[in-house]
């Protein structure tokens, strides 16, 4: 992984190249996936999970319809940190349509870190919140050989993991940022791999930028 990551970092580099893409989940009920693929869409996050009893209802139809439209996709998980255990989620994650196979067209899957009505950072502690994801990661990469992506705000990995280092060499970095640039790197990490820019997609969800060109997207569902 840290090779996929350190290819993404020169890449972006030398050419500056970037691909748009979307995330989407069950408030985006009906999808145009044809229309984003010729629109310029490269690829596409689904919501899979929650927690470790919630399945996204609206992720096979979105699944099958990006597939069928040619997209790179792949699905995500919303944490919930520590009302069950990292492995557990990844588990259930992994059970309810999280996988990940070196199809190339697959992407690895990618846990959601933020905040809900349990509070700012769900009652843990920096270091059990970095214990909890290092947990879920590692689960996650001992049954695909994948380490997922880190979807996170600056501000949410500042206050819940103290900035952590941990995931930096491992994990690619899904940053959410809705500015006109992608402001600081937190955590150590040397680039971004995706960029969610901002909550509005002309093609449903949130948008997205993966951070290199079309051999880079490529190489990230690869491995």
């Amino acid at each position: 992984m840290r090779s996929i990551i350190v290819a993404i970092a020169a890449t972006a580099v030398s050419v500056q190249a970037t691909i748009p893409g979307f995330d989407i989940s069950h408030y985006q009920g009906t999808v145009n996936f044809a229309a984003a693929k010729s629109g310029g869409a490269g690829f596409v996050i689904i919501k899979a999970t929650e927690g470790t009893t919630y399945t996204d209802p609206t992720f096979s139809d979105h699944y099958i319809g990006a597939t069928n439209a040619g997209l790179i996709r792949g699905g995500y998980h919303f944490a919930h940190p520590g009302e069950t255990t990292g492995a557990a989620q990844a588990t259930y994650f992994l059970a309810h349509g999280g996988g990940w196979s070196g199809d190339g067209i697959t992407l690895p899957g990618m846990l959601d870190l933020e905040s809900e009505s349990d509070g700012e950072c769900w009652g843990l502690s920096t270091s059990a919140m970095v214990a909890w994801i290092k947990d879920f990661s590692d689960t996650y990469h001992s049954k695909t050989t994948r380490y997922p992506m880190l979807y996170f705000n600056p501000s949410w990995w500042q206050t819940c993991t103290g900035n952590s280092n941990a995931f930096a060499s491992t994990n690619p970095l899904v940053l959410a940022h809705y500015s006109s640039s992608i402001g600081t790197i937190p955590g150590s990490w040397a680039t971004w791999t995706i960029w969610q820019y901002s909550d509005s997609s002309s093609w449903g969800g949130d948008a997205d930028r993966f951070n290199g060109d079309a051999a880079g997207l490529t190489k990230l569902a690869t491995g």
